[in-house]
């Protein structure tokens, strides 16, 4: 069966997701659509392209839907992108959402330009592009239709790129990046296991964290009740956590601010 996965920051509130559903059932009715998310912070470009970089480690080969578009209507480009990865398809608009997942991906290997695609709907809606362009031209693909058919060639070198910052060590220390932060108040860092190596930081160890001490441990209740843990989450990169509390409420920390973490004296 073929897959169609969704990603977008239109909520539920409104009948947004429900539409993109109904347009892909009525093009191709056997295509399994499956939502990852529809609750990215709106226009949070950025947090849209690292939930969809993490999710699709999960998800079967198909196309994979991500709309997160505060320039709909304007200059920026309609695409859709085939990956490195054999049967990975990206569409959504080119403004830096899907280039860490491309990457992950395998790279781009063929890109289209979709705005004006035969397969899209008419009349296009100059704000409803999920709708329009990106949920037909994906059910139409996902069912089989040509590639060529679907869009212009685009060079892979001109599409949007998204500047993530990238941890590194700097002697004992590793800098690492808060990346995002979950309803809990977890905070995934840019970092890995990995990473800590050259430092010295073990599993089990106690570390600092911005000065503040944290153990270094498998999960939140290895520490007592709101005290810091540094552990490897669900996606298998860094987090910090407080055990029955929220590590962004305790450190405060914003987006791509760094986090030192060493060993604790």
């Amino acid at each position: 069966m073929s897959v169609v996965t969704l990603l977008t920051d239109y909520g539920h509130d409104d009948d947004f997701v429900g539409v993109c559903h109904g347009v892909i059932a009525r093009i191709a009715p056997d295509v399994r659509v499956i939502d990852i998310t529809h609750g990215v912070h709106r226009h949070d470009i950025r947090g849209g392209a690292v939930v969809l970089r993490r999710a699709l480690a999960f998800m079967p080969a198909g196309v994979h839907v991500a709309v997160v578009d505060p320039g709909v209507g304007g200059a920026r480009r309609a695409v859709a992108l085939r990956c490195g990865e054999p049967g990975q398809i990206l569409v959504g608009p080119d403004n830096g959402l899907l280039a860490p997942a491309a990457e992950r991906l395998g790279g781009v290997t063929d890109a289209i330009d979709i705005g004006r695609s035969p397969m899209r709907l008419e009349p296009v809606s100059r704000t409803f592009h999920g709708r329009d362009i990106f949920a037909p031209v994906a059910a139409h693909l996902a069912a089989g239709a040509s590639w060529a058919d679907a869009g212009e060639p685009v060079d892979p070198g001109t599409l949007a790129t998204l500047d993530l910052p990238r941890p590194c060590a700097d002697g004992a220390t590793v800098v690492a990046h808060v990346v995002s932060a979950d309803r809990f108040g977890n905070l995934a860092l840019d970092a890995g296991r990995d990473d800590l190596v050259s430092a010295g930081l073990k599993l089990g160890s106690a570390v600092t964290v911005n000065g503040r001490r944290a153990s270094y441990a498998t999960t939140f209740s290895v520490v007592g009740e709101g005290e810091l843990v540094l552990y490897e989450d669900a996606f298998g990169t860094l987090a910090l956590a407080v055990n029955r509390g929220s590590a962004l409420g305790t450190l405060g920390l914003a987006l791509d601010a760094e986090v030192a973490l060493a060993p604790a004296p």
